[in-house]
C-alpha cells in the first residue's frame, strides 16, 4: 500500500500540468470519500478533481496490482502502463491518458514527461574483459592465475545462490520465460536462425521444443531452488583487474555487468552459462580436432572441471545437475547461432548442435564426461 496524501497529489498536478493547477478535491472514486485516501491500494483507482489555470478537469488515479502473472516486481507493472500510455489514445473509443509517473520512496508523486526512452548510468568500475584472458588462453598463454579466477567464479555463484526464495509462482515464470521468452529460447531459435537453417532442420528445432516441453513439466518439481541469480554471467560481462605480484605469482579481482532476466531463477542457470563459454573457447582452440585425443581438452577443459568442481563442493547443490539440461540449451543456441557468431569452423557447429540436443537425454548432466555430448558418432545428432 501507499500512503498518499492530498498535499502531495497536489505537487504532482503542478509538476505535470503547470503552476496554474490546483487541486479541488480528491477520494474515493464514485464516492469521493476522504477516508479512501490515507491508504491508496493496489486496484482502488482514487477520483481527482482540479482545475488548471481555473479549468475545471477530472482524472482518474490508480496503479497496477501485483500478481503471479508476470506482475510481481514493479518493473513488470511500469511496462504495463508504459505500454498503455503510450497506446490507449490510439485506439478509438479507448480512455484518454493524462499522465504517467511513478511514486518515490517518500510517497511523492513524480511525473514522467513525454517519455520515448530510458536510461540507466552505472558507476564506472576498472579492468578489462574475462573473455581476453580466454583468449590469451587460446594463444598458448596460460597461467596459474587462469585456474585461480575460474575457482573464484564458482566461489561467487555458490555465494549468491545460497539466497533461496520460497515463491513456486516466480520459478514457474522463470521456466516459462525460459523456453517462450523472446530472447530466451523461442525467440533464439526463430531470430537468431536462418530458416531454413543449413546445420538444424526446421524439423530439428521442433523435436527440440518438444523435448524441453517435457523438461518444463520435469522441473516443476524443483521449485524449492529459487535462487538469487545474475542471469547472464559470460566472459563479455565479467571485468577483471589483475593484480600483480612478480612474475610468477598473479592475482585477480573480478566484478560483473548487466544483470538479466529477473532477480530471482534456477542457479543451475548461471552455472550453465559461464561453462557453456569454456566450452566453446575449447573447441575454437581444437577446431578440426587435430590434436590427438577428445574434441574438447586442454586448458579449457581445465578450466570446466575447476569450475564444476569448486562450485559442487562450494554450493553443495548436486541438484543443480539435475535442472542444467534446458539451460545448457538456451547457453548453447547462443553460442552456436551465425547471427552472433557467424565464423565458426564447421566443425565446431556441428559439435554444438550435437551437444544441444544430447544434454537433454541424460536425466543428470554427467559433466565429467562432456565429450561424450559432442563428440561425433553415428546416429546422428542425439
Amino acid at each position: 500500500m501507499i500512503d498518499l496524501k492530498p498535499e502531495n497529489v497536489a505537487r504532482y498536478l503542478r509538476l505535470a500540468f503547470g503552476p496554474g493547477a490546483e487541486l479541488a478535491d480528491l477520494g474515493a472514486i464514485g464516492t469521493l470519500d476522504k477516508q479512501g485516501i490515507k491508504r491508496f491500494g493496489y486496484g482502488k483507482p482514487l477520483l481527482v478533481r482540479f482545475t488548471v489555470d481555473g479549468e475545471p478537469r477530472e482524472g482518474v488515479l490508480s496503479v497496477m496490482r501485483g500478481d503471479k502473472y508476470g506482475h510481481q516486481f514493479y518493473w513488470d507493472r511500469a511496462a504495463i502502463l508504459m505500454f498503455q500510455f503510450e497506446t490507449s489514445a490510439l485506439l478509438p473509443r479507448h480512455v484518454r491518458p493524462m499522465g504517467l509517473g511513478y511514486v518515490d520512496a517518500q510517497n511523492r508523486l513524480i511525473p514522467v514527461a513525454e517519455p520515448r526512452e530510458f536510461f540507466i548510468m552505472n558507476e564506472k568500475l576498472t579492468g578489462y574483459d574475462y573473455f581476453l584472458d580466454l583468449e590469451r588462453i587460446s594463444g598458448g598463454d596460460y597461467r596459474p592465475a587462469d585456474r585461480d579466477m575460474a575457482r573464484s567464479l564458482a566461489r561467487w555463484l555458490a555465494e549468491i545462490h545460497a539466497q533461496k526464495k520460497n515463491d513456486p509462482d516466480l520459478y514457474y515464470r522463470h521456466l516459462r520465460n525460459l523456453l517462450g521468452a523472446s530472447e530466451c529460447i523461442m525467440g533464439l531459435v526463430d531470430e537468431a536462425f536462418p530458416h531454413p537453417c543449413p546445420f538444424v532442420s526446421d524439423g530439428d528445432f521442433v523435436r527440440l521444443e518438444k523435448r524441453l516441453i517435457d523438461w518444463r513439466w520435469r522441473l516443476r518439481g524443483f521449485a524449492h531452488r529459487l535462487s538469487a541469480v545474475h542471469g547472464d554471467v559470460h566472459p563479455w560481462n565479467i571485468l577483471v583487474e589483475g593484480l600483480v605480484d612478480g612474475p610468477d605469482k598473479e592475482s585477480r579481482e573480478f566484478s560483473v555487468l548487466d544483470r538479466s532476466r529477473g532477480e530471482w531463477g534456477e542457479p543451475a542457470g548461471d552455472l550453465a552459462s559461464l561453462a557453456a563459454n569454456y566450452l566453446l573457447f575449447g573447441l575454437l582452440h581444437n577446431p578440426d580436432g587435430a590434436r590427438p585425443g577428445p574434441l574438447f581438452q586442454g586448458p579449457f577443459a581445465e578450466l570446466w572441471d575447476i569450475l564444476f568442481t569448486e562450485y559442487l563442493e562450494r554450493s553443495g547443490d548436486q541438484e543443480a545437475l539435475r535442472a542444467l539440461a534446458p539451460f545448457f540449451v538456451f547457453r548453447g543456441l547462443v553460442i552456436v547461432s551465425p547471427e552472433w557468431y557467424p565464423n565458426h569452423p564447421e566443425t565446431v557447429r556441428a559439435a554444438l548442435v550435437r551437444f544441444i540436443f544430447r544434454v537433454l537425454e541424460d536425466d543428470v548432466f554427467d559433466w565429467r564426461n562432456v565429450c561424450r555430448y559432442i563428440e561425433e558418432c553415428d546416429g546422428g545428432q542425439a
